[in-house]
């Protein structure tokens, strides 16, 4: 039950007083019950993320100054509650859903300031982040991807090594350093791009088995916002790696 996803750890489903599985043998956690709360969020997240479009774009297509507001406002806000809901998971059915809407505001600005740059960017992100989703669910139900313990292993720690790269841009970037050649748009950073994107990509396959684990261990019914959540965690960063990757292609041109 390891996930690199922060949101899905390996003690989500157990009590931390006995150590053990926690259960319920009324309400307990299904799998249509979580495709479906997933599906909600995704949706709060989109109608946020439109209001936050149209407020970040004028009519002749320039961004505006609220944008800011929109991108730091949702990026704040969104860690708060994401903070919030992985320390207290039984809030997931109220902090899941705020969380979403949230972050909507933050992927309304970022797509907006992007699509900005190069238009259409967005279009083609959306479209590549659930044409992931969808090819690595069929690969995971069909058997043909295997969460295998050694896999699960590599892919947390390539996670926890990517999350370290990101630390240290933020960090270095308030002394006015950037890190050569990843974060540009020649080969190196296309390649760093795409090995991103591939993580993130695998992290979803680890999303499903807990999922799968958690419906199979009979947990309490809450839980199904609050895997729905730790999905869309995965998702949000898949998007955003392949706005990033679409833009250096773009800046090539």
């Amino acid at each position: 039950m390891r996930s690199g996803n922060p949101a899905l750890k390996e003690s989500t489903f157990l009590d931390l007083g006995s150590g053990t599985v926690v259960s319920r043998s009324a309400g307990a956690m299904t799998l249509n019950g979580t495709v479906n709360k997933t599906g909600m969020l995704l949706l709060l997240a989109v109608l946020t993320a439109t209001f936050a479009w149209h407020q970040t774009l004028s009519p002749a297509g320039e961004v505006l100054p609220a944008a800011k507001l929109y991108l730091w406002g949702g990026l704040i806000g969104g860690f708060v509650l994401a903070l919030v809901t992985i320390f207290k998971k039984e809030w997931a059915p109220v902090t899941a859903p705020l969380y979403a809407l949230v972050e909507g505001l933050f992927l309304g600005a970022i797509s907006a300031m992007y699509n900005h740059l190069y238009e259409g960017i967005v279009m083609q992100a959306v479209m590549l982040t659930f044409g992931t989703l969808f090819a690595l669910l069929m690969a995971y139900r069909s058997g043909l991807i295997k969460a295998t313990e050694n896999f699960k292993l590599g892919v947390v720690a390539a996670t926890g090594g990517i999350a370290l790269v990101y630390l240290a841009t933020i960090v270095l970037g308030f002394f006015n350093i950037q890190i050569p050649l990843i974060h540009e748009s020649g080969l190196i950073g296309i390649g760093f791009s795409l090995f991103v994107i591939v993580i993130a990509a695998l992290n979803l396959v680890l999303d499903f088995d807990f999922i799968e684990s958690g419906v199979e261990a009979g947990a309490p019914k809450y839980m199904e916002w609050y895997a729905g959540f730790g999905l869309m965690v995965t998702l949000v960063w898949l998007y955003i790696e392949f706005l990033r990757l679409l833009a250096k292609l773009n800046s090539r041109d």
